[in-house]
């Protein structure tokens, strides 16, 4: 917690400095009810949304959740109007502690991490939950499968899972500040043994999420500051590009769009933004970057690798983050 709050402190002195008196956040733009170019999440329920999954059975359906203090739900909103018409309740598992991150296998299976160690390393073990993307869209109770989740090197916080949509593999990358790993978990997770996740590459990022493209061909990975796209390279991955993510209060999640075409941005708070910008290369899965301003892929805050971040967006950043930040972590610790 101390390394984070001097960060932010850092950063906002750095920022507010070199921001000049006339800069704004930019305001969310119009989305026109139009789904895919963005929306709001408007139930008074999700005040902390901390990841997002595109469904693979209901066009412009997003699944969502809370970070913590919440339960065994997840939530199907809508994008066209931002209301949730789908409240799911997973049985079979125990207690939720710290829920980070959503993916959707290939066999439109729904994988809810349980992944989140705001101490970086209380937990000796986490959990991934695994329950079947319902057919229908109403409230209902389905029950879940339980996966008990180690690390090979040591316990550690982490707030992105992704599953390929192809091998139906699932994904960690741990969050660090100065960029941490992607972890491999088993071929096939066992609900009966430990299912051991071993760091594969590393990832020049403080990462908050992560998504593969629908070919599998790609991966996003987000921070609060910026983002990485990496070719996937039959899981060697090599990096890309900068994404073009949005100034966020607290940038918590991504999703690729069903088409491939979008990156869909979420972020922490009441009646939060899910902003759109442009996939690298559509949905052809080329390593492109693609055109415009947008923060810098690689200068997370933390000391990621290329440290190119816009120093008066970070200030913008940097203020809302240590709002919604501060009262988290202190509540926690």
């Amino acid at each position: 917690m101390r390394r984070f709050l001097a960060f932010l402190g850092a950063g906002f002195l750095v920022g507010a400095l070199a921001l000049p008196a006339t800069a704004a956040a930019p305001a969310v733009a119009d989305d026109g009810g139009k789904g895919d170019k963005g929306f709001t999440i408007t139930d008074s329920r999700i005040t902390e949304s901390s990841g997002l999954a595109a469904s693979h059975l209901h066009p412009g359906i997003y699944w969502t959740h809370n970070d913590s203090n919440d339960g065994p739900y997840i939530y199907a909103v809508d994008s066209s109007t931002g209301k949730t018409v789908a409240t799911v309740t997973f049985s079979g598992v125990g207690k939720p502690r710290d829920v980070e991150a959503i993916s959707i296998g290939p066999h439109n299976e729904i994988y809810v991490g349980d992944i989140g160690d705001n101490l970086d390393g209380t937990w000796p073990y986490v959990w991934i939950y695994k329950l079947p993307e319902p057919k229908v869209l109403k409230d209902q109770t389905i029950r879940a499968t339980q996966y008990v989740v180690k690390y090979s090197d040591g316990a550690r916080n982490a707030e992105s899972l992704i599953v390929h949509p192809k091998t139906g593999r699932v994904y960690i990358i741990d969050k660090k500040e100065d960029g941490g790993h992607l972890f491999e978990g088993p071929a096939t997770l066992s609900s009966s043994s430990t299912n051991y996740f071993k760091p594969v590459a590393a990832v020049d990022l403080w990462a908050t999420d992560a998504a593969f493209s629908p070919d599998g061909q790609q991966l996003a990975v987000r921070g609060y500051f910026g983002g990485i796209y990496y070719d996937w390279n039959g899981g060697k991955i090599k990096r890309g590009g900068r994404l073009d993510v949005p100034l966020q209060g607290q940038g918590e999640s991504v999703s690729y769009s069903v088409d491939g075409t979008k990156l869909m941005y979420g972020s922490e708070g009441t009646d939060s933004p899910v902003q759109a910008e442009d996939a690298p290369g559509g949905s052809s899965g080329s390593s492109k970057s693609p055109s415009g301003g947008g923060s810098s892929a690689s200068g997370d805050g933390g000391g990621g690798s290329g440290n190119e971040v816009k120093v008066g967006a970070l200030a913008v950043v940097v203020v809302c983050g240590a709002v919604f930040g501060l009262r988290r972590l202190t509540r926690r610790s």
